[in-house]
């Protein structure tokens, strides 16, 4: 099934060359911003430990968390998209039908109208929100035929009440809207390396899950009564699948806002970079996730500099033109 399909990446090396892509992107960004450092200094600030000046602070502590956060969050969202297309069957998926973004919202909104002060409970909030969306998702398509449909469907009904909720919240207290704006749209800036390491985890172990499953889950893909002719446990595989699509993105949303498309765009990108298994996307996905984030926040810090443009919509505009043409593309091998 998978192996006769024309890949471009048919080695180990390809892999490789994606990781080494995704370090030249790193180093680039690290290097090019509103502030402009000569090679030399760029050089000096990374090996001078003895002193902390003004470049090296600018590399360390403004450029290097942010970077990480985008390569984290690439990471993350690649793997739940990748995940969630595999096991819904659905190219158009992403960690929205699972409510991630709109349980993650409603969350920090509540936040923002019952606590505007504690800032430092807003991650945590955002991150709980999206897991309790994700899990009444979960247990109201499990109490149904916990089919690919049922699950898209519960998570439109779902998405659907959070975001009244939203508008709801936003009614009583318009002043929440400019902090909940900047949530929505998604970001980097401002992130310290202390509050990646929870979401660091969390997305490392949901790969090495992933990865462990992927063989069940490719049987998955040829259909419900095939995979548990073969001896797997459907329903279960899908939930924990899911589970995993959705601890994935919601440790990206804690950090970094409702983050879009990156979970639509390179699960594609990943496909047809391999023959399709699961396996290969996930580690495919990955640095290919994290590099055009990066890329993304790139563009976003110079640009237009010393303005800055959230890397959401940048994303948005990359993944839009993106989804049209899967559309298209749909449409005409309909």
């Amino acid at each position: 099934m998978f192996m006769t399909k024309k890949t471009l990446l048919k080695s180990a090396y390809g892999e490789i060359g994606l990781m080494l892509i995704l370090i030249f992107t790193c180093v680039l960004s690290l290097r090019l911003g509103s502030t402009e450092l000569s090679f030399n200094e760029f050089i000096g600030a990374l090996l001078n430990k003895k002193e902390l000046s003004t470049e090296r602070f600018i590399l360390l502590y403004l450029r290097l968390p942010r970077i990480l956060a985008s390569v984290l969050a690439g990471a993350g969202l690649s793997v739940s998209g990748v995940i969630l297309q595999k096991v819904t069957g659905n190219e158009l998926a992403s960690p929205n039908i699972i409510g991630v973004n709109a349980g993650a919202g409603f969350s920090m909104m509540l936040m923002l109208y019952l606590f505007p002060a504690q800032i430092f409970l807003r991650p945590l909030g955002a991150f709980a929100g999206a897991l309790l969306t994700t899990l009444i998702i979960l247990t109201a398509s499990y109490k149904g035929s916990f089919s690919k449909t049922t699950v898209i469907l519960c998570g439109v009904a779902v998405t659907a009440v959070l975001n009244a909720g939203i508008s709801f919240l936003s009614y009583l207290n318009p002043d929440i809207l400019m902090d909940y704006n900047h949530f929505s749209v998604g970001g980097v800036s401002g992130v310290e390396n202390k509050e990646l390491i929870f979401p660091c985890v969390i997305i490392c172990l949901c790969l090495i899950t992933a990865l462990l499953l992927s063989d069940k889950i490719d049987t998955l893909c040829l259909g419900d009564s095939l995979a548990f002719s073969l001896g797997v446990r459907v329903k279960e595989l899908r939930i924990i699948s899911l589970m995993l699509a959705g601890l994935s993105a919601a440790a990206v949303v804690s950090f970094a806002g409702l983050l879009g498309f990156a979970g639509l765009v390179v699960p594609h990108i990943a496909r047809r970079l391999t023959d399709g298994r699961t396996e290969k996307m996930l580690t495919v996905a990955v640095p290919v996730g994290g590099t055009i984030v990066v890329l993304a926040d790139l563009v976003g810090r110079t640009a237009f500099a010393p303005s800055e443009i959230p890397v959401g919509v940048v994303m948005s505009f990359i993944g839009a033109p993106f989804l049209l043409y899967i559309v298209l593309r749909r449409g005409k091998n309909a």
